[in-house]
């Protein structure tokens, strides 16, 4: 099986689109979506289009939850607070009804979804290192786990006979090989926000025959979606940090 899985979209429907195309020519047989397909960005209902459309398994994300009244956004930074008071009043009740639906964790007999920790996912907390990758990991009962959240790409491998060894991949780009681990963690980035310095949209391939996974990065109209983020009245560092992916 081959899954492609796209970060954190967060209403870039530019990058969206050119991932969704790569992936396309990946020829993937199952798509995954790792929340917050809104906030920050001007298109909101167009991504959630396009998500339902691809049949994404997706879970809940925070700005997505925000967004609903589901979470308190006092820890928001402004930008950010800006971005959610500016997207609830325009999405549409299909838009809403589709949110309402994702839940905060979902498994499947290969893989779990979870837009933070499996920890504690209902806090949105980040893995940023193999500290929080070890607290998810002992959570983490099927062999991949696929999360979003830091915008930032790292992959977390662990052998069952040694939990408290964890092997790391954090390259922009990467493509390994998890024969002879147990247990995978993947962030792949984000699609419509990267803050890794580097500011092509990234996305996540995963072939579980040849048990293979890759983070992948292509180039999008950073320009058009600057442009439609000025015009729709939303803070400018928004648009200015897609152009510096951080």
């Amino acid at each position: 099986m081959r899954i492609g899985i796209l970060g954190d979209i967060h209403a870039n429907v530019e990058a969206l689109s050119a991932v969704v195309d790569a992936l396309r020519r990946e020829r993937v047989d199952t798509w995954v979506q790792v929340g917050d397909i809104v906030g920050y960005g001007p298109e909101p209902s167009a991504c959630i289009d396009i998500v339902r459309e691809l049949g994404c398994i997706t879970c809940l994300g925070n700005h997505d939850a925000a967004v609903l009244g589901l979470l308190d956004t006092s820890y928001f930074n402004n930008f950010a607070r800006a971005a959610i008071h500016w997207t609830s009043p325009r999405l549409r009740p299909q838009d809403l009804e589709f949110l309402r639906s994702l839940q905060l964790v979902v498994r499947t007999p290969t893989f779990t979804v979870v837009h933070g920790t499996l920890s504690l996912p209902e806090q949105f907390g980040y893995v940023i290192s193999a500290v929080e990758a070890i607290e998810s990991l002992d959570q983490q009962e099927t062999r991949l786990c696929f999360v979003g959240h830091s915008h930032v790409p790292a992959i977390y491998l662990r052998r069952r006979d040694q939990p408290n060894e964890i092997h790391m991949v954090n390259h922009a780009e990467a493509e390994i090989s998890y024969r002879g681990f147990d247990q995978v963690l993947m962030n792949v980035g984000s699609v419509g926000q990267p803050r890794d310095e580097d500011p092509r949209a990234a996305y996540g391939l995963v072939d579980t025959d040849l048990e293979v996974a890759c983070v992948k990065r292509v180039h999008y109209d950073i320009a058009g979606v600057q442009r439609k983020i000025r015009a729709a009245g939303l803070p400018d560092v928004l648009a200015n940090r897609l152009g510096l992916g951080v």
